[in-house]
C-alpha cells in the first residue's frame, strides 16, 4: 500500500499541488493507520514511521472523516457484500469478512486519529441521510476554503 502510495503522491499528487491544483483523495495513511495499524494489530507508530519514510510525511491539509455508529456501518457494509456474492458471485473484499472485534479497533482508531489532529480532521459522526452528510460536508469544504484564501488586510 505504502509503495502505490509514493507512487501516486510523486507522480500525481505533488505535481498537481505544485500546479495549484486542489487534490481530493478517498484514503490515506490513517486508513492504513486504522485498518493495518489498529485491525491488524501492527501498531500505529509503525504505519505513521513508514508514512514518513515512504511519503515523506505529507499530509493532507483537510481530511474529512465519515462515522458513522459502528452497527449500522458494519450492517450496510456486509447487506452490500452478500449482496455483492449473490449478483457477481464474489466478495467486495476480504475486509467485509473480518468480526465485530476488528471493526471496533479500527473504528476506535479513526477517532482517536482525529482527536489527536483535530486541525486536520475534520469528524463528522451522523447516521444521517446522503443529502445531509453531503452537505456538512459541503459546509466544511466551504469554511475550509474561504479561510484558505482570505487575504490579508492593509
Amino acid at each position: 500500500m505504502f509503495a502505490d502510495r509514493a507512487q501516486s503522491l510523486r507522480q500525481v499528487i505533488l505535481p498537481a499541488l505544485n500546479d495549484g491544483a486542489i487534490v481530493l483523495c478517498d484514503r490515506y495513511t490513517d486508513s492504513s493507520e486504522a485498518y493495518q495499524g489498529a485491525g491488524r494489530d501492527l501498531g500505529s507508530e509503525r504505519i505513521r514511521a513508514m508514512h514518513r519514510i515512504v511519503c515523506d510525511d505529507v499530509q493532507p491539509d483537510l481530511t474529512i472523516l465519515l462515522l458513522p455508529p459502528l452497527e449500522g456501518s458494519l450492517t450496510r457494509a456486509r447487506r452490500r457484500n452478500e449482496r455483492n456474492v449473490r449478483t457477481r458471485g464474489t466478495d467486495e473484499n476480504r475486509f467485509e469478512r473480518e468480526g465485530d472485534e476488528f471493526y471496533t479497533r479500527v473504528y476506535d482508531q479513526y477517532r482517536e486519529i482525529a482527536m489527536r489532529e483535530p486541525k486536520r480532521v475534520v469528524l463528522i459522526e451522523d447516521a444521517a441521510g446522503i443529502d445531509a452528510i453531503a452537505s456538512l460536508v459541503l459546509e466544511v469544504v466551504r469554511k475550509r476554503m474561504s479561510v484558505a484564501t482570505e487575504l490579508p488586510s492593509d
